[in-house]
């Protein structure tokens, strides 16, 4: 974006002064309340962070916090073979490679933060909804022995759905593999780490009574469905330190068949709770979509709202610039994750405060798919504000690169 442009968007008043403030994040501070959600787009290289990935997150360095996407603590058989993991030093990137398929996050990172951003690493781990023929077949992992509906691997003949996975005889064992994420995500320089404990996946599936029907000290009572994430979490304290540390819920289930609801929301209860105690940096809830959250059961995000005080609270879930901005306001939340806004308008953090609109279009074929070759379409070459050339070309590069 040419000094001109980008000075332009910058000079427009600030018609969302809530949302345009700072925040104070442990010993962080962000920029502005504006989020951007982790975001699934399978580019990785073999596992690894790219330079691909580099100049997508660069772009939306903006924003008052990346949150990286979904990034995988082991090998997995997942949907989406691209996705990048953190379990060794190549794809944490310290072994000192510099080809393009072993940069890992460090590379990614650096970046971010040379664009003066702060980018956590989202830590995933799939749990049932892997598959055992992606992964040698090893069967999935999960609380208990109950299957997830629906799924499906395209990559695979026939294209099969998700399978009954075995019973994690010992779960603690599991627990150590986001520490040790943890430690790599520290030797990439990331800001902070986020547990991946919504849409279904292995921590939410020991919180959700529909996937897991155990009947030892990971089962039944609140207390004990909140065990596996607790222990995660401690983990990830030991690591980063409480500040560094956030948390991705949501207790209004659907996704991936979780049930959520009333009848999960003492386990919620219980560990938000006992979050706050730990004092980690924030919660981030997502709140009831009827498109996201089919087959689960709509929960009032500020029942767990008014759970924390020391704790920041994040809400995701279809936010406009000016819900956001209302909600901050209102003390609701204290930041607003934004996914698809951000998706497709890499500058979208100033535009936001300034009541500026996104982009309209998306280009959703290309969300997961490279096409022709060419990785950065729908990827990275969405337009910022005011600039023709990138209008013209739908092309935007590190920062706009039309000077």
């Amino acid at each position: 974006m040419s000094t001109s442009v980008a000075q332009a968007l910058l000079d427009k008043p600030i018609v969302n002064p809530h949302l345009a403030a700072p925040l104070k994040l442990g010993s962080l501070e962000l920029k502005n309340r504006v989020v951007m959600a982790s975001l699934t787009r399978n580019r990785a290289t073999a596992g690894a962070a790219n330079g691909d990935m580099l100049k997508y997150y660069v772009q939306r360095a903006s924003t008052g916090l990346i949150l990286s996407e979904g990034t995988l603590v082991t090998p997995q058989g997942i949907e989406w073979p691209e996705a990048p993991g953190i379990y060794d030093a190549r794809t944490t990137g310290t072994d000192g490679k510099s080809s393009s398929a072993s940069i890992g996050w460090k590379s990614n990172v650096d970046a971010v933060h040379k664009a003066g951003g702060l980018i956590f690493a989202q830590l995933w781990h799939l749990g049932r909804v892997a598959h055992p023929l992606l992964q040698g077949s090893v069967p999935a992992p999960g609380p208990s022995a109950v299957k997830a509906e629906g799924g499906k691997f395209r990559h695979l003949v026939g294209e099969p759905g998700y399978v009954t996975p075995h019973a994690i005889a010992d779960p603690s064992q599991y627990a150590l593999l986001y520490r040790k994420a943890a430690e790599h995500a520290k030797a990439a320089g990331f800001d902070g780490v986020e547990l991946h404990g919504a849409n279904g996946y292995l921590v939410n599936q020991f919180i959700d009574g529909v996937s897991n029907v155990r009947t030892d000290k990971y089962g039944g009572s609140p207390e004990n469905r909140a065990r596996f994430a607790l222990e995660a979490i401690d983990h990830l304290i030991d690591v980063f330190g409480a500040g560094r540390v956030g948390i991705k819920l949501s207790p209004s289930g659907g996704y991936n068949t979780m049930r959520g609801g009333a009848a999960d929301l003492p386990v919620y209860t219980h560990l938000v709770k006992e979050l706050e105690k730990r004092g980690i940096a924030y919660i981030q809830v997502v709140r009831f979509l009827p498109d996201f959250s089919a087959g689960g059961e709509a929960v009032d995000v500020g029942v767990l709202r008014a759970l924390v005080s020391k704790t920041k609270f994040f809400a995701n879930g279809g936010f406009t610039a000016a819900e956001a901005e209302e909600w901050v306001k209102d003390g609701k939340a204290d930041a607003i994750v934004f996914g698809r806004s951000v998706l497709n308008t890499p500058d979208f953090a100033l535009r936001a405060v300034r009541g500026v609109e996104p982009n309209k279009d998306t280009k959703w074929g290309e969300l997961y798919v490279v096409k022709d070759g060419d990785r950065s379409i729908g990827y990275s070459d969405y337009p910022f504000w005011g600039c023709a050339e990138c209008n013209k070309v739908g092309q935007s590069g590190e920062g706009c690169p039309h000077n």
